[in-house]
C-alpha cells in the first residue's frame, strides 16, 4: 500500500497560492530548476545549518563541543536540533550497509545506527533523491519535531543537510512499527494480545490529542497510519514521520485547503474529495488504524475477496448487527478478548469513521474512552469469549471495577464525560453514537430554543407596536 502524493501528481505544485496562513508551516515547493535544468535548493532549506558548517565553526573556535543549532536567521532561529555531517552518519550506520536497514517508506530508507560520540542507538532516515517526498517534507519534519515534544511523539535528535544529502536522526524505537506486529507476521511470531492493542491505541490517540488540542495553532498530522506508529519498550507507541503535517485552521476558519496527500485507505472521504483538511480528518484515519488493531486486517488488502479489500467498507455493514461483532475480532486472538470491551472498541471505531466529519468525535473524546478501555486489564488465561458467557462475565467484572471516567480524569483533555458502565444496550455502536452526540444534540436544541424565543419576542414587540400605532392613529 503506497502513498499518493496528490491526486493530480504535480509534485512541484504550490500549496494554496495566495494563502498567507499556510506560509509558516507548509513551505512552498523546495526545489525548482534553473534554465539548465539543474536543481536549485529553496532558500528555506538553505537556512538549515549543515554538518559541514558545524565542523568549520568547530575548527574556528578550536573546540570539539557539538553545537545545538537550528535554522539560521529568520523566524526559526530558536529551533534547536543537532547537526551531523554525512561522514558521521555513514560511520554510525556502517556506511548504510543492508544489514543496518530497518525499513523503507515514501521518504527513503531508514537505518539503525550508533552515534560514536555518545554510543546512543538511533534511527537514520535518508531522503531518497528520486522519491515522491522531498526537501519540503524534510524541512517540515525538522521544524515540527523541533517544536513539538510529547511522550507519544518520536524525538528528533538531529539532521544532516550536507550538500544534496538530507538525513534525519531519531531516537531508536526497538520494537519497530505497529504494522510490523499486525500484518504479514512471520511464522512463530506471536500476535499482539488484547491489552497491548488497547494500550497502543490509547497512546497513539494521546499523541494526536497533543497535536490537536495542546499545540497552538493546532497541528493536523495528515498521515496517521499503522506504519507511522513506532513502538518502544513495553509497546509504548509514538507517532513518527511528520513530513506531511499542516498547521490547522485559525480564527473563524473551519478548515485548511490543500492538495490531497496521505495514504490510500486511511484518507478521510471529505478530504480526498475536496482537499478541505480539518482535525476530524485525522480522527477518521485514527478510526481506520483502530479497526486494524481490532480486526488484524489491513486498511487495503488486495488479497481479500471482492467486497472485503477495503477495511472500512467491509466493517461498516456489521456495525448494525450485534451478532456479527465477534466476526470483527482478529482471529489470531483466538477468542481471548473481553466481549464487552470488543463492543465498546467497535463503538469508538464506528464513530471515528463516520462519513460526515461533523458527526465524528473530537480526539479528546476518543482518548477518554480508550483510556478507560486500556485500564480494563483482560486476563489472557481466561476462557475464550463467546456470545453466551462473554456478556455475562463482562457485566460481572464491570460491576466489580466500575467504568466511569470523566474529562478531568486520566487521559481526556478535551473529552466529554463517557459512562462506559451500565446495561448491555449501552455497548452497541448506536448507543455509543448517541452518547457521543448528546452534547451536539443539546447545543442544537439550545440554539433552536434561542431562535424560537427571539422570533417570539420579535413578533410580540411588533404586535405591541402595531397596537400602539392603532391607538395613536
Amino acid at each position: 500500500m503506497g502513498c499518493f502524493p496528490c491526486f493530480d501528481s504535480k509534485e512541484e505544485e504550490k500549496l494554496n497560492p495566495g494563502n498567507k496562513e499556510e506560509s509558516s508551516d507548509n513551505v512552498r515547493k523546495e526545489v525548482h530548476h534553473n534554465h539548465n535544468n539543474q536543481p536549485v535548493v529553496n532558500p528555506n532549506v538553505a537556512k538549515l545549518s549543515s554538518g559541514a558548517d558545524r565542523l568549520r565553526s568547530r575548527s574556528t573556535l578550536g573546540g570539539s563541543r557539538r553545537e545545538s543549532s537550528g535554522l539560521k536567521e529568520g523566524p526559526y532561529d530558536h529551533i534547536a536540533a543537532q547537526t551531523f555531517t554525512f561522514r558521521e552518519l555513514a560511520a554510525a550506520t556502517k556506511n548504510f550497509r543492508p544489514e543496518s536497514l530497518l525499513g523503507e517508506g515514501g521518504f527513503g530508507r531508514v537505518y539503525r545506527g550508533f552515534l560514536e560520540s555518545t554510543g546512543q542507538a538511533v534511527a537514520v532516515k535518508q531522503l531518497d533523491k528520486d522519491g515522491l517526498q522531498g526537501n519540503r517534507e524534510f524541512l517540515v519534519e525538522v521544524l515540527m519535531l523541533s517544536l513539538l515534544h510529547h511522550q507519544n511523539l518520536v524525538s528528533l535528535i538531529g539532521y544532516c543537510a550536507d550538500g544534496d544529502q538530507r538525513l534525519l536522526v531519531y531516537e531508536f524505537m526497538c520494537l519497530g512499527s505497529l504494522e510490523d506486529h499486525l500484518h504479514d507476521l512471520p511464522p512463530g511470531k506471536e500476535a499482539l494480545d488484547w491489552n497491548t492493542r488497547m494500550k497502543i491505541a490509547a497512546g497513539a490517540a494521546k499523541g494526536l490529542e497533543y497535536l490537536h488540542d495542546k499545540a497552538n495553532p493546532p497541528v493536523i498530522y495528515r498521515d496517521f497510519k499503522s506504519s507511522n506508529i513506532l513502538l518502544g519498550e513495553g509497546f509504548h507507541p509514538k507517532l513518527s514521520d511528520f513530513g506531511l503535517a499542516k498547521l490547522g485552521p485559525t480564527g473563524d476558519k473551519s478548515h485548511v485547503s490543500t492538495r490531497v496527500m496521505g495514504t490510500y485507505g486511511y484518507c478521510a472521504p471529505e478530504y480526498a474529495m475536496t482537499g478541505q483538511l480539518t482535525v476530524k480528518s485525522d480522527v477518521y484515519s485514527f478510526g481506520v488504524v483502530f479497526l486494524e488493531l481490532i480486526t488484524g486486517r489491513k486498511a487495503i488488502d488486495s488479497t481479500q475477496g471482492h467486497g472485503e479489500q477495503n477495511l472500512v467498507q467491509w466493517a461498516r455493514p456489521m456495525f448494525n448487527d450485534r451478532r456479527k461483532f465477534p466476526k470483527l475480532a482478529d482471529p489470531r486472538l483466538e477468542g481471548r478478548f473481553p466481549m464487552r470491551g470488543l463492543y465498546q472498541a467497535l463503538a469508538v471505531a464506528s464513530m471515528c469513521i463516520q462519513e460526515s466529519a461533523a458527526t465524528r468525535p473530537l480526539i479528546g473524546d476518543v482518548v477518554t474512552a480508550l483510556s478507560y478501555l486500556a485500564s480494563q486489564s483482560y486476563d489472557p488465561s481466561a476462557p475464550p469469549s463467546n456470545k453466551a458467557n462473554g456478556d455475562k462475565e463482562d457485566r460481572r467484572t464491570s460491576n466489580e471495577r466500575g467504568g466511569r471516567i470523566g474529562k478531568n480524569e486520566e487521559g481526556g483533555g478535551s473529552g466529554r464525560k463517557w459512562d462506559l458502565e451500565g446495561s448491555e444496550k449501552d455497548d452497541s455502536p448506536r448507543e455509543t453514537q448517541r452518547m457521543l452526540n448528546r452534547d451536539l444534540d443539546r447545543e442544537r436544541a439550545v440554539a433552536e430554543a434561542k431562535m424560537w424565543g427571539e422570533n417570539w419576542r420579535e413578533k410580540k414587540r411588533q404586535s405591541a407596536q402595531g397596537s400602539f400605532d392603532g391607538v395613536n392613529g
